[in-house]
């Protein structure tokens, strides 16, 4: 056991045992195989979009850098998490320190929030590219982009690092078992022996207002780009338009509908065993990121074309065999 005495009986623990799914111990070498391909398929996937648009010169604009950074937050954030369950899946002495386990959580939270901040920066884009597309080479340049990403990144540090910082200053004493497949906030908070009503007011409200805050400026930006985008008089530019909107928006939907049932199901089904919350949360964090790609793969004409000629082109480079080389092969008895 590892922890020290704070100089009463209780101990404070200084790592931990992740359980993966609890009630499903005896069937975890069963859970190895599909998360295992889930994760492959979100990696692959994922990592296709990323190598079209930084190979192709065509795709090197704004919206399909940020598409690409997106992405690449995807593979980041499921790599945060899906080795650590696999790793509790295959063993019963996943331990992993107190430090390790805050800022697994810092990187999760982070990764979480950074991807909703990169959907704010391609809001901003799409509204000066379809409400002031005349003036868009000179507004969203390269230094500016850089810029939005560096406050996303900053804003999304600010949001989640008091969070994390309070956890740090908690003791453990209730058990030294996390209940769950990586170190989630409340999971751990359960641990404690004192007062975390501090740690569950600041974490829920930084939640909400992060979530409210962000809804209503992408309800706002888009509903000025839906309305720009019927405004223009030429029908092939107004179907571009709009179509760009409904795959950023079914990628909004995605993300914020997967986190805010995740969230209000841990609040409303107290009754729901732990494997169900511990599903939830894999769910809200690993569908984003098979989703996304798939959205972007398949709704952005530009990407789509560049990914129909990459598959051609692997179809073509496939060694064949000629005919008569077949009939050589072949053994004809004596």
């Amino acid at each position: 056991m590892s922890g020290w005495s704070n100089g009463s009986s209780n101990v404070s623990y200084t790592s931990f045992l992740l359980l993966g799914f609890p009630g499903l111990q005896e069937s975890h070498a069963f859970l190895v195989l599909p998360f295992l391909s889930l994760y492959l398929l979100i990696v692959s996937a994922n990592a296709l979009i990323i190598h079209t648009v930084a190979t192709q010169q065509s795709l090197h604009q704004p919206m399909y850098t940020l598409i690409a950074l997106l992405l690449a937050v995807n593979v980041c954030a499921a790599t945060t998490v899906v080795p650590t369950m696999l790793f509790s899946f295959s063993t019963h002495f996943n331990r992993i320190s107190l430090p390790r386990c805050l800022f697994q959580m810092f990187c999760i939270y982070f990764l979480i929030v950074f991807d909703c901040n990169i959907l704010l920066v391609m809001a901003v884009d799409r509204y000066v590219a379809i409400c002031y597309p005349l003036c868009y080479p000179e507004i969203i340049t390269t230094p500016l982009l850089t810029g939005l990403v560096g406050v996303a990144a900053a804003r999304s540090t600010c949001i989640v690092a008091p969070v994390v910082g309070l956890a740090s200053r908690v003791h453990f004493c209730r058990s030294d078992v996390i209940h769950h497949f990586a170190c989630e906030h409340m999971a751990l908070m359960k641990l404690s022996c004192g007062d975390i009503s501090l740690n569950k007011t600041v974490g829920l409200t930084v939640r909400i207002f992060n979530r409210v805050l962000d809804m209503v400026l992408l309800g706002a930006s888009y509903s000025r780009i839906i309305h720009a985008a019927f405004r223009i008089s030429s029908g092939g530019a107004r179907s571009k338009a709009l179509n760009t909107c409904s795959s950023h928006l079914l990628v909004i939907f995605t993300v914020y509908s997967s986190t805010m049932s995740s969230s209000i199901v841990y609040r409303v089904a107290h009754t729901a065993s732990q494997d169900v919350h511990n599903l939830l949360s894999a769910f809200y964090l690993l569908l984003p990121c098979l989703v996304n790609p798939i959205i972007y793969g398949v709704r952005t004409k530009e990407i789509r074309q560049h990914l129909g000629t990459l598959f051609q082109r692997a179809q073509l480079q496939v060694p064949t065999e000629k005919p008569q080389n077949l009939l050589s092969r072949k053994k004809f008895p004596a």
